[in-house]
């Protein structure tokens, strides 16, 4: 009995120690009570107590504010602790909002690990910091974002016009001019991108320059071509004060990488779907391979750099690039991500975007080609190899844009090659629309400076070479490269059947007598050191052998 009443009397007392000791925890040892208790407003020392935003319509309830004060709705800018800071300027309220609609994390935590989500069982993280603007993707889609080159070419143009001697963009500029003339006359230009401008800017500024009573304006202005004023307005469009961000979305738009990866809808289908690889839950990928920390962002960036390395088997190449590529597409890959808000919460670009078919990528021939096809067909059009499979042609060679014509480039991009790398890029399957398809096509040969060639012949198919004498020469000359029966070991497959039901016999004609120059691919046309030169009637048999594989498609 005496026993009994020792176990009982000891585990009733370990009981109440433990029950005190909790509550010493929760009442007086936590961390975020050591936060708010150091932290001093011009009021006072803060109150201690938890903090939270609340926003009803939109599901969330977060306490970040418990140890962020500062942020807090209607609490003061305090001092004695870093977290003591108000929330940087943003172009909507946090407190409507709330925090972990755009960082990320678990907000009704408040241990740091649980709320940064720092805990293998929550599938969302907070967004790493250096990465923070990527949480602008949950809601917002930034809309026609040029290319990475001509993004530059906006921002140098802007200081060269010495813009920001009035202007401030990213937090650059509205200098003063010896003598007290300028300095930060004109607005901010750092979300002009997503608050407007006026359109007519130029024509009022060069009205300003030709009065004489506006000091320092004949100087400070002058007048702008169209192409360059082109150029400002892309670089002012693409400003919604998430500059690195949006530097991070128009290199993704110069590295073609929608050519394998579709987002939104829009792009190849040779690489998984990108639209909300921002969202991944680390907990269900790979590690194993993975040099760091066992993070998205990391995961995300090793992969970039390497990414037959961490997924083996992946058909996608080692580009070589750079620390900085590396972290921008890392930076654009988290900011793909989507928050299911009520419409009524969505921005004016995401609905621009899903409602009105708006572009997130600039619709110029430069940014559309950049965006599409430079990873396989080189930055400039200049064809690429990759380790393991075919070279990828070289289309923006003059002689292959001297010998093919619109019609037919229009249908490759459109139809793609089945059993290729070439995707169809149709408004169908790759989502591209018939005008930017034409586009990327006026891209290529105004860079190549070669206009659509005229037809040798009204027909499409006029050879008449004979197809067994053809054979012997294909055997001998082709066959190397191109595969026994035109299957494309080492260039372009010749027995594809949309290669063989959109080429002319003019392209076949041209192509085996021009050849392409800076490849390997010589032209018979030409007297060479390897080959001899082939005359008109020996082309048109092979072209007519090549046409044999079409009938036994």
């Amino acid at each position: 009995m005496n026993k009994n009443k020792h176990l009982l009397l000891w585990s009733s007392l370990g009981a109440l120690c433990l029950l005190v000791g909790a509550a010493v925890q929760e009442n007086f040892l936590k961390e975020w009570r050591g936060i708010q208790a150091s932290i001093q407003t011009d009021a006072g020392p803060a109150d201690v107590r938890l903090r939270q935003i609340v926003a009803p319509k939109l599901g969330v309830t977060d306490r970040c504010v418990t140890c962020h004060v500062g942020m807090a709705p209607g609490e003061q800018e305090g001092s004695g602790h870093p977290l003591a800071a108000a929330h940087g300027p943003v172009g909507h309220d946090p407190a409507e909002f709330g925090c972990t609609v755009c960082h990320g994390g678990q907000g009704r935590a408040t241990e740091k690990a649980d709320a940064h989500g720092d805990v293998r069982f929550w599938p969302a993280p907070m967004i790493p910091t250096r990465y923070a603007y990527a949480g602008c993707g949950s809601c917002h889609t930034h809309i026609r974002v040029p290319g990475q080159s001509e993004l530059e070419r906006g921002r140098s143009l802007l200081e060269r016009y010495d813009c920001l001697a009035c202007h401030r963009v990213d937090g650059r500029g509205g200098t003063l001019r010896p003598g007290g003339v300028g300095g930060m006359e004109g607005p901010d230009l750092s979300q002009a991108g997503a608050r407007g401008f006026d359109t007519r800017w130029h024509e009022k500024h060069l009205q300003f320059a030709g009065q004489p009573d506006k000091a320092g304006w004949q100087d400070a202005f002058t007048d702008i071509d169209t192409a360059e004023r082109d150029s400002i307005e892309a670089f002012l469009t693409s400003r919604v004060g998430a500059p690195r961000l949006v530097d991070a979305k128009a290199r993704f738009h110069s590295l073609g990488c929608r050519g394998c990866h579709k987002i939104g809808g829009i792009g190849g289908d040779d690489g998984p779907d990108l639209s909300r690889v921002g969202q991944r839950d680390p907990g269900q990928l790979d590690f194993t391979h993975v040099r760091g920390e066992h993070t998205l962002a990391n995961w995300l960036s090793e992969h970039t750099r390497d990414p037959a390395r961490v997924v083996s088997g992946s058909k996608m190449p080692k580009f070589g690039l750079s620390d900085d590529d590396v972290d921008l597409l890392t930076y654009y890959m988290l900011s793909l991500r989507r928050s299911d808000l009520p419409e009524a919460y969505w921005p004016k670009d995401r609905i621009q975007a899903s409602r009105f078919g708006q572009r997130e990528f600039s619709t110029d021939g430069a940014t559309l080609f950049g965006t599409f096809c430079a990873a396989c067909h080189g930055d400039a059009g200049q064809g690429r190899r990759f380790p393991g499979s075919p070279p990828m042609p070289a289309v923006g060679n003059a002689d292959f844009l001297a010998a093919a014509r619109d019609g037919f480039l229009e249908s490759t991009i459109w139809l793609g090659r089945p059993g290729r790398r070439m995707p169809a890029f149709g408004e169908d399957a790759g989502g591209l629309r018939r005008e930017e398809v034409q586009a990327i096509i006026a891209h290529l040969r105004r860079e190549a400076g070669v206009k659509e060639p005229d037809r040798l012949h009204p027909l499409p198919r006029w050879a008449s070479g004979d197809p067994d004498r053809g054979r012997s020469l294909y055997d001998r000359h082709c066959a190397g490269c191109h595969g026994a029966r035109g299957e494309g070991t080492d260039a372009p497959a010749l027995n594809h059947p949309l290669l063989q039901a959109t080429a002319s016999d003019d392209y076949f004609v041209e192509t085996i007598r021009r050849g392409r120059r800076g490849t390997p691919m010589e032209g018979f046309g030409q007297p060479s050191t390897i080959h001899p030169v082939l005359a008109l009637g020996d082309i048109e048999s092979i072209v007519a052998y090549l046409r044999t594989w079409e009938k036994r498609q």
